[in-house]
């Protein structure tokens, strides 16, 4: 069994940053892909950021330049550092492993104020 916890959503202006952090435990293997998507209301769920355990990393074009993603190894935790967040960052967002299936975690809101 897998499970992920997540943690560091909330409210914050825009222009404001925050950060989330995802850890994984139970069975994790060495090579796998963690990260993040996000779901705004009505819409379908996106990638967000993706960082493979070789620290190979994937970012949506509308993040690129404003989130970084990045991973520590020996605590199977990645984070999403969200920095210059608009409004339209505001969704729920999941943390996702890679590892023969997808495993997701229970989603944290990120709203920002306009």
């Amino acid at each position: 069994q897998v499970q992920l916890a997540e943690s560091g959503g909330g409210l914050v202006q825009a222009g404001g940053s925050l950060r989330l952090s995802c850890a994984a435990s139970g069975s994790i293997f060495s090579f796998n892909a963690m990260g993040w998507y996000r779901q705004a209301p009505g819409k379908q769920r996106e990638l967000v950021a993706l960082i493979t355990s070789g620290g190979s990393t994937n970012y949506a074009d509308s993040v690129k330049g404003r989130f970084t993603i990045s991973r520590d190894n020996a605590k199977n935790t990645v984070y999403l550092q969200m920095n210059g967040l608009k409004p339209e960052d505001t969704a729920v967002y999941y943390c996702n492993l890679k590892q023969w299936r997808d495993y997701w975690g229970q989603g944290t809101q990120v709203t920002v104020s306009s």
